[in-house]
């Protein structure tokens, strides 16, 4: 095998690849990027059995051929070569030589046959979307997925087609976070259960520009998304995700208007007495039009009220400050309501339309302690 590419072309790929080689595996293939040069085009595949990528490099065939190479040295290689054409050659015993300008190296390759390829997903049906709007869905969700496995169902984001509508929901036990999108046409009606770090990575290779697209195909245990000449396969999370439209409810008795920016600078001001591990909840006292925000930890104390628009009756309440952080960071609007029933029940930061829903779990506190 015998190809020539620039450099850049080269790094763009091995960088997009990287994010299905796996850190730890006891199957030494699994560590390498297949260079698949023995058709029409040069592909980069990586894959770590859970997700797998395929990608499409900018270069020259010279001689066909196919080779495995340990991903995280030809990364380092590729990465400190000049900005120059690089040339990748491969002999019999798969050694795979690599020269730009007056810089040679030669390494150690595996044959590509033992390498696992990405299963064939069928393209009967494929939702296709802006890479901006999935993007943006992922940022806006992401955060409230499980970080432990206790419950592997939490670690994954669930992804739903119906009514002309695209909803992804993710949840930990505390909160929820639900944000949906309207579709230009219909689409059969779908759900999957999506692994988080495939998300994760997902955004990370996506351009997020409103004319780029992306499509996306269902299997019973597969997703696959596909764009700018890149296809990135990963299993699904198997079992029937959590009836979320049970725990949530349209019931209030308490509706708060305020101003996001100022709510969510308040919150971070109160954290900066918050060590980090320490669970210390944010009071909000709602006494008419005033909310006040009291936060008391071993680093010192700190009250703040803010000026709001409030329906309902009085109400102290404790919520974990990085919980209500995370859900604000994410949420365009400039004014934003929240709906509450009493101090133990659910809190609900949603518009009227319903396009963005944030369920939190209040924490419990010492009521007369705040009176």
């Amino acid at each position: 095998m015998k190809l020539v590419c620039s450099k850049s072309n080269l790094l763009k790929s091995i960088n997009i690849s990287m994010k299905a080689v796996p850190s730890k595996t006891t199957m030494t293939i699994l560590e390498c990027i297949l260079i698949d040069a023995s058709s029409s085009q040069i592909k980069f595949i990586s894959n770590d059995m859970e997700l797998g990528i395929e990608t499409i490099v900018e270069g020259m065939i010279l001689e066909k051929g196919i080779v495995a190479a340990d991903a995280k040295i030809f990364y380092e290689i590729i990465r400190r070569l000049p900005d120059n054409d690089v040339s990748i050659e491969s002999d019999n015993n798969y050694t795979i030589t690599i020269t730009c300008e007056k810089a040679n190296f030669k390494i150690p390759g595996k044959s590509g046959e033992d390498f696992t390829y990405l299963p064939i997903i069928e393209r009967d049906h494929s939702l296709t979307l802006s890479q901006y709007t999935l993007k943006e869905m992922i940022r806006q969700t992401i955060f409230s997925i499980a970080v432990n496995e206790n419950n592997p169902m939490m670690t994954g984001e669930l992804i739903e087609i119906k009514d002309h509508y695209l909803k992804m929901v993710s949840l930990d036990g505390h909160r929820i976070s639900i944000r949906r999108t309207e579709l230009k046409k219909d689409y059969p009606e779908t759900k999957a259960v999506v692994p988080g770090k495939t998300l994760n990575e997902i955004s990370k290779i996506l351009s997020g520009e409103m004319d780029d697209q992306v499509s996306i195909y269902f299997t019973k245990n597969h997703i696959m998304f596909e764009f700018d000449q890149t296809m990135v396969v990963s299993r699904l999370i198997e079992g029937e995700y959590f009836r979320v439209d049970h725990m949530l409810s349209n019931d209030y008795e308490i509706r708060v208007s305020v101003n996001k920016k100022e709510f969510l600078e308040c919150i971070e001001r109160s954290t900066l007495l918050v060590k980090e591990g320490d669970k210390k909840p944010i009071v909000v006292n709602l006494i008419d039009n005033q909310m006040e925000m009291r936060i008391d930890s071993a680093l010192g104390s700190m009250r703040e009220d803010i000026n709001v628009e409030k329906e309902g009756k009085d109400i102290i309440i404790g919520f974990n400050p990085k919980f209500l952080a995370d859900a604000l960071r994410v949420i365009d609007d400039e004014t934003i309501d929240i709906y509450m029933v009493n101090a133990k029940a659910p809190c609900f930061i949603k518009d009227e339309q319903e396009m963005y829903t944030y369920l939190i779990l209040p924490v419990n506190i010492n009521q007369n302690q705040y009176r």
